[in-house]
């Protein structure tokens, strides 16, 4: 049985300032979109490297025999028979439906109400928050999450817990405070959209940019907003978009949902133009799921320069529509795409893991997603969904130091079939089907160890 171990990350300035150390193993990383170049001119890849590390950074990435000789004192962690990677990007999970994950939904909207509202409402308790912050954080990093974008719920007690949480391991979280004053229970529900807005804005001048906590608006989704919420919440988005705020919502999940939305907001063209009406629609506004989209809000997201995330487990899950990555990702107006696991609609946290799932789902409309594509959407894609691909999603130098080590011998059976695959991805592709436990061996975030398998 392997022993899990995890970590703070040590953030003192003794820390922070402290000696070089490096990171030995096969490195695999991405410098350039595979949806828009030859899949080979987009990987950095190196069988045996080296990644040189300093006060938290990537100072020198390369092949080791040749960097080494640059570096005679450093102290060195090595990994055989794994591959190195930037640490897994989360663009769409929900923290606080962590206590019901797994829960049997016939629809979307039927699902909310039986499960997932319920059991939102125990967040107004600071304990049940922080006792779920820390069993979720552990989650991500035995999954080799390193960054996520997570929905907490109404009250601000959600909000500070997961920020808590993710202060300890010094982790590149964002989360916001979410926006919900009606058709929702009345335990869930904002006392008005005004004071929803002002405690929203509390919290975002509270945690945004403290550390590497960053905040998003976060409307649930347009149902769950009333008109003057929308207003005031694309209001503060709009005031602070400059200083890296987000919007984070959900767009075009299920057909009931889109039909609910027409019926809610009849002068909006599309889904999408209930959200651009309110000023919602920007550079660091990040969609979750787009399945059932039309050419016209596509090129609307485009056009803002906005990100959408795919979440082929939860989709799956609750039989919704299937996101077209094809269509997300067409060569004349190419959206910046993620993946995320959709906690609690989705049934894993494993980033890894939904590769697989999104394979499938290619597969139903004879569409193919190679490795290559795939794990570039788990790493630089999700960090460029962020705007956050000038320091995570890949292995530079200068980049933030936030790594994930895969075991190419997890199992006894997987040991033994990857004998027969050709290459890397090849051997990752393998792993990603067959979605295998105990993968991660390593997770290091801004330098640091803070999970360790066996």
């Amino acid at each position: 049985m392997s022993v899990e171990k995890f970590s703070y990350a040590n953030t003192s300035q003794a820390g922070i300032q402290c000696s070089l150390k490096g990171v030995r193993g096969e490195i695999l990383s991405f410098i350039k979109d595979p949806f828009l170049y030859e899949e080979k001119e987009c990987v950095d890849h190196y069988d045996d490297g080296l990644i040189v590390i300093k006060a938290g950074r990537i100072e020198a990435v390369g092949d080791y025999a040749r960097l080494v000789k640059n570096y005679p004192d450093i102290e060195i962690e090595e990994y055989k028979n794994s591959v190195i990677m930037p640490g897994f990007v989360d663009c769409h999970l929900h923290y606080v439906q962590s206590p019901m994950i797994g829960s049997p939904g016939d629809t979307l909207l039927n699902w909310l109400n039986r499960y997932t509202f319920p059991t939102e409402a125990k967040f107004k308790d600071k304990q049940f928050a922080d006792e779920t912050a820390r069993m979720f954080f552990r989650q991500l990093l035995r999954n080799g999450t390193t960054t996520a974008n997570i929905f907490a719920t109404t009250f601000p007690e959600s909000v500070d817990a997961i920020f808590e949480e993710s202060e300890r391991y010094n982790a590149l979280t964002i989360c916001g405070k979410v926006l919900q004053d009606r058709n929702l229970p009345d335990n869930l529900k904002d006392r008005s959209a005004e004071n929803s807005v002002v405690e929203s804005e509390g919290l975002l001048r509270k945690w945004h940019g403290k550390g590497r906590r960053l905040y998003a608006v976060a409307p649930r989704f347009a149902p769950t907003s009333s008109r003057l919420q929308l207003k005031l919440a694309g209001e503060l988005y709009q005031a602070y978009v400059g200083k890296g705020v987000y919007m984070h919502t959900h767009l075009d999940e299920a057909y009931n949902e889109i039909e609910w939305v027409k019926e809610l907001y009849p002068e909006a063209t599309d889904y999408t133009d209930v959200y651009a009406r309110y000023g919602l629609v920007g550079r660091r506004s990040v969609f979750a799921h787009c399945c059932l989209m039309e050419e016209r809000e596509w090129d609307v997201l485009y056009d803002a320069g906005c990100g959408v995330v795919h979440c082929p487990s939860s989709n799956l899950f609750l039989g919704d529509g299937e996101f077209k990555f094809w269509e997300a990702k067409e060569r004349l107006r190419p959206c910046k795409t993620g993946i995320g696991t959709d906690v609690g609609g989705g049934t894993n946290f494993s980033v890894f893991r939904q590769l697989g799932d999104a394979y499938k789902v290619g597969m139903l409309k004879d569409r193919y997603l190679s490795p290559e594509r795939s794990l570039y959407l788990a790493t630089r894609g999700g960090a460029e969904v962020l705007g956050l691909d000038d320091r995570i999603g890949s292995i530079f130098p200068g980049y933030d130091a936030d790594l994930v080590v895969l075991d190419l011998k997890p199992t006894e059976f997987l040991e033994w079939r990857l004998k027969f695959a050709e290459d890397i991805f090849a051997k990752l592709f393998v792993m990603q089907t067959t979605g295998v436990e105990n993968l991660v061996r390593a997770t290091y975030i801004a330098g640091e160890k803070v999970f360790q398998n066996g």
